[in-house]
């Protein structure tokens, strides 16, 4: 049938703009998370200040650290280093003939740089079908459920930030191959991951009570304090 043919007028705009609005929808939807997710933290080398400005952040990582064993200065660490506590970041694309955007090096994103891969194997095992990686309640959660597998398959102690981090790089198998021990950037990295969470251990020790039975509804027997 032609393209006219079955409408005395041949032309049904209403077609046009219910896709425009469709297309208008989706776009608002998707830059409206991105307008909602916070703001990266202004002085991210002090875990105090970073969750005096997120104070549900806290929230999250001591969740995470009671589920897993992770500690709370460890996840922070691993996701300064990730993604300076930028919520939709991803690898920077690689560029052809220096100009023309090309493919992006891995499918890393959020705030824990999970790719998707073992984004999959996360919610499949422990988290949410709905968990997002732009969301930093699940990020605490998936570094967390990284690691204790790490602990169960590689022998890390979950008090080890440095061969945690190590392993979140290279994964289990790579780490127990010591796939690392060829990438001098990688082992720089997890040292300062290492030194990263001691900074923040420290830190923490000296603010947490802020940040514990803050909340109206957590009062003694109940808060976790």
């Amino acid at each position: 049938m032609s393209r006219g043919e079955g409408s005395s007028n041949g032309y049904r705009p209403g077609i046009n703009v219910g896709r425009w609005l469709l297309i208008m929808l989706l776009i608002g939807m998707s830059s409206g998370c991105a307008m909602l997710a916070p703001s990266p933290p202004q002085n991210q080398s002090n875990i105090c200040e970073i969750f005096r400005e997120q104070p549900s952040w806290y929230d999250y990582a001591r969740d995470s650290e009671e589920k897993w064993g992770t500690p709370i200065a460890t996840q922070m660490a691993f996701i300064e280093r990730e993604s300076s506590f930028r919520s939709h970041v991803r690898p920077p694309r690689k560029r052809i003939l220096w100009i023309i955007p090309g493919p992006r090096p891995s499918s890393a994103h959020g705030y824990a740089q999970a790719q998707d891969p073992v984004w999959g194997e996360y919610k499949d095992d422990a988290g949410s079908l709905f968990a997002r990686r732009t969301h930093m309640k699940h990020a605490t959660d998936f570094i967390g459920w990284y690691n204790a597998r790490s602990h169960r398959q590689a022998g890390i102690s979950l008090n080890n930030p440095e061969h945690l981090y190590l392993a979140y790089h290279e994964g289990q198998g790579g780490y127990r191959r010591g796939s690392y021990h060829a990438k001098p950037q990688v082992m720089r990295a997890a040292r300062e991951v290492r030194d990263q969470a001691s900074r923040y251990r420290t830190q923490l020790a000296s603010c947490e009570a802020e940040f514990r039975c803050r909340h109206f509804y957590q009062f003694w027997p109940f808060c976790r304090a």
